[in-house]
């Protein structure tokens, strides 16, 4: 290719070969030999059967989420990911298998436990990570907040619309200054004759930009302690744009919240938020379905790995044939029985009610540090197609990125576990902490 020096576009367009514009080619002509994503695997990853140990109930959601993410979002989930931008056209379908509010009972709600809760999570993060954290936010978060926090005339008011997708929520604790020192958000709440002022800022909010409805959390002027609000898309003073340039979860629409002046009627406070402690009602839940999060994607990521390595041929045999890519699999498939029987006992400490916080922690902080390694594992095993977002794992490596970090970073979480084991905190700045 010539160079011209003109400063004219014409020119350099001039030097461009014929067919540089054209479109790229579609992968399954470009590389014939092993199926895209867009054409899931069959589920491979349940070598220990466990299966044996769901219900006929969970065994039931399982089946139709599954069908439906394989069918409707995985032949799509690569276009919206490359362009950041949300399916909305997926939002009736997930409606319809009837998960959005989980474990809530009533209000329309499906009343699922939190195994059928946790599994449903996995198999939607199984083929794409960004849709199962679109449902965590709306259901495990703002849902649940309106559920355990909110009056009876809240819970009727809104739950029944959000629990069939007709109405979409998110969930805004997070701030720019406050991460993972949530509790010392700044955004405030101040009373006035017939509701409150919102003032402040809050960022990385799933949902945000397209959300009805928004759980806000805002520090009482009066009190000093934390509040929570539910505040209607379009409000005065309220706006919300898309964080940019993200290399995970991609399709998730994370965005910056800025809230001047905004009112909220009295009506619209919930009454079970009086403290930032109340928020671990909800967080001991959410903690749970994200830990389920990357047992779904490390599922995937080992289902496509299977079958390309029977599929993909090299120096006369298929990749499955050599030693060392058969070590990796089978350390990948051990990595996901593990982790998916923490999991499920996390799930049952909860039911019966054993659960503590440390718990929550430990399980989410180790599944997803595995998950790293099982899907670094992949990487390795497709090769070049494995920096390709066509083949999965590519795909599923940067959006564990983002869950690695939210919901409590790894290191937070382990400090939550060790915080329960030794009875000594150590949140603190080293300068102020003292035994």
């Amino acid at each position: 290719m010539t160079i011209q020096t003109s400063p004219k576009d014409d020119s350099l367009k001039d030097a461009r070969s014929s067919y540089f514009d054209l479109p790229p080619l579609d992968v399954s002509v470009a590389f014939p030999q092993a199926q895209p994503a867009s054409v899931f695997p069959p589920c491979a990853s349940d070598y220990y059967q466990f299966d044996d140990l769901l219900n006929a109930e969970e065994r039931a959601i399982r089946a139709k989420v599954r069908e439906c993410m394989e069918k409707e979002v995985a032949p799509i989930m690569a276009e919206y990911w490359e362009k950041a931008e949300f399916p909305f056209q997926i939002i009736p379908k997930l409606g319809a298998l009837h998960i959005s509010g989980g474990t809530i009972k009533g209000y329309g709600c499906p009343g699922l436990s939190v195994t059928g809760s946790a599994i449903a999570t996995a198999e939607v993060a199984r083929v794409d990570a960004s849709c199962s954290t679109f449902i965590l936010v709306h259901s495990s978060l703002a849902m649940l907040t309106i559920a355990l926090c909110g009056s009876e005339d809240q819970k009727q008011k809104y739950l029944p619309s959000l629990a069939q997708f007709k109405t979409v929520a998110c969930w805004a604790l997070t701030e720019p200054d406050n991460g993972s020192d949530a509790s010392g958000l700044q955004t405030t709440a101040t009373k006035v004759a017939g509701g409150w002022i919102l003032e402040g800022q809050k960022r990385w909010i799933g949902n945000s930009t397209f959300a009805d409805v928004l759980i806000i959390f805002a520090r009482n002027t009066a009190t000093n302690q934390i509040n929570g609000y539910i505040v209607k898309k379009d409000a005065p003073g309220l706006t919300a744009t898309k964080i940019a340039n993200k290399i995970g979860l991609r399709i998730v629409q994370n965005g910056d919240i800025i809230l001047k002046r905004v009112f909220v009627p009295d009506e619209d406070r919930l009454p079970g938020v009086n403290s930032f402690q109340d928020t671990n009602k909800v967080l001991a839940v959410s903690r749970v379905m994200v830990a389920w999060q990357p047992i779904g994607i490390s599922m995937g990521v080992y289902d496509m790995c299977l079958r390309y390595l029977k599929e993909r041929k090299q120096f006369g045999a298929p990749l499955a044939a050599f030693q060392i890519n058969q070590q990796k699999l089978v350390q990948m498939l051990g990595n996901v029985q593990a982790m998916f029987l923490v999991g499920w006992r996390l799930c049952k400490l909860y039911e019966s009610g054993k659960m503590t916080p440390g718990h929550a922690s430990m399980g989410k902080s180790w599944i997803t540090i595995k998950a790293r390694e099982t899907v670094a594992l992949g990487r390795e095993l497709l090769g070049g197609n494995g920096i390709l977002a066509e083949f999965l794992v590519a795909k599923a490596f940067c959006d564990l990125e983002p869950i690695y970090t939210y919901e409590g970073t790894y290191d937070i979480n382990t400090l939550v576990t060790a915080r329960e084991v030794t009875g000594i905190a150590s949140f603190k700045p080293a300068a102020r902490s003292r035994l």
